[in-house]
């Protein structure tokens, strides 16, 4: 088993393997690679379904009681700087992995038809995969560094997907919203890393909790300062992850592909935040004045969204702030301390969104010859009566997601959602309040 362990740098290596080579292809033989499109989307959900494999293998690992791995090599040594590239695997990183890749590979078998007649069909998986590579390495990081590294990669990737159709204004125009708002946040990010460094002396994060608790435990630490640290940092998981108030790239960022709008509300941009204030807890929990700022956050993040999708009339738009929602959930069940309840809600939702989404992208495409093919028209939910008839395993399917969503018994939702409202109620009842306002 010591041999599956050390070789799960292949689980990022091999979506990006896929990306490389559709991206030379489309550089060396532009025009002759475009025979091959059905070959290439092959490639990357074939070489997306081994990292998966690999991915349920290390999993099963960690539920049979596998301990913690760490695998850490130099990278830079200068003086008493020491940078260390690797990957940490535990519990946390093994269920992200499985969410991560499941997701993904669905996405990609529904995009094989989806984007079959589109002029950048290779090129979509080619960006599909490199989104995809990024978000795994990411969540194997052991350290803030290479954590950031990811994390630029993944800003990068959703840039030009959400821009994938650049020719439409609108579509051009959310791209650098989304990047623009995350540029925001990852400099906030940027200066929590450098300052949490100044106080511990490590990125890595067992060695920075352990450090920190331990002067904390001394009195050797300055709290504002190390609160405005914790806060620069928070604010990277408030734009990636669409906290109010820099929330306001998400519901643009329905101009890409409808596949792309799924990935990216489900398992890899959005949820990137979730994971980093999950992967820095133990150090959060030292810091009860930010635990509070995140629980505020979350629970005025899903109140906000909530109320906004009542007004939407696109479909996706009416989505996108679902999503935001229930990214405030899991903010505020973090901040009171739920870390479970936090992570189940974050895995169970993205499952339920995810359907959602690939729902709606057989709604719109069923709808484009009728009505049009503008977003305005064809994503339009006044003129989206009477489908069930034309469309009825598109109907059960998204009633699935849609009770789910809604926390109704017994779908996967209502046993995360139950119990973020029972602890954020005991935690603080006009928390609770605001949260179970939310669903009314």
């Amino acid at each position: 088993m010591e041999l599956i362990f050390q070789n799960a740098w292949l689980v990022p290596l091999f979506p990006f393997l896929a990306s490389i080579l559709l991206g030379l292809g489309l550089f060396f033989f532009p025009n002759s690679i475009k025979k091959f499109r059905r070959i290439c989307s092959f490639i990357s959900i074939l070489f997306l379904s081994l990292a998966m494999l690999l991915s349920f293998q290390l999993c099963w690992q960690q539920i049979t009681g596998s301990s913690i791995h760490r695998y850490l090599w130099s990278w830079v040594l200068y003086k008493n700087l020491v940078l260390e590239i690797g990957y940490l695997l535990d519990p946390l990183t093994s269920i992200m992995l499985v969410l991560v890749t499941t997701v993904a590979v669905m996405v990609m078998i529904y995009s094989d038809s989806y984007m079959f007649y589109d002029e950048g069909y290779i090129k979509f998986f080619c960006y599909l995969s490199l989104f995809t590579a990024s978000m795994l390495g990411l969540v194997l990081s052991p350290n803030l560094i290479q954590v950031y590294i990811f994390w630029e990669l993944v800003g990068m990737c959703s840039y030009l997907l959400i821009g994938f159709w650049f020719t439409r204004p609108s579509a051009a125009n959310a791209c650098q919203k989304a990047f623009v708002t995350n540029r925001i946040g990852d400099f906030g990010l940027l200066l929590g890393i450098l300052g949490f460094y100044w106080i511990t002396g490590s990125f890595d994060f067992q060695q920075l909790s352990k450090r920190f608790f331990e002067l904390l435990s001394y009195n050797q630490i300055n709290l504002v300062f190390a609160t405005f640290c914790a806060l620069f940092l928070f604010l990277g998981p408030v734009a990636k992850s669409a906290q109010f108030p820099l929330h306001i790239w998400l519901p643009d960022a329905m101009e890409g592909p409808t596949p792309i709008s799924a990935l990216i509300h489900a398992a890899t941009m959005v949820a990137a935040g979730i994971f980093l204030i999950a992967r820095m807890f133990p150090l959060f929990q030292m810091l009860p004045f930010v635990m509070s700022i995140i629980s505020w956050t979350g629970a005025i993040t899903a109140l906000l969204g909530a109320t906004i999708a009542l007004a939407q009339k696109d479909l996706k738009k009416g989505l996108a702030y679902s999503t935001m929602s229930q990214l405030g959930y899991m903010m505020l069940a973090l901040g009171i301390g739920s870390y479970k309840a936090g992570l189940f809600h974050l895995i169970t939702h993205a499952y339920s969104k995810a359907l959602l989404f690939l729902g709606s992208g057989s709604v719109i495409h069923s709808m484009e010859p009728i009505v049009g093919y503008h977003p305005n028209k064809s994503q339009n939910m006044i003129f989206m009566g009477g489908l069930r008839q034309y469309m009825p395993i598109t109907a059960i399917t998204f009633l699935f997601g849609t009770l789910s969503l809604c926390g109704i018994p017994p779908f996967a939702c209502f046993w995360s959602k139950d119990e973020i409202l029972v602890n954020s109620w005991l935690h603080f009842p006009i928390l609770g309040s605001i949260a179970f306002l939310q669903l009314v």
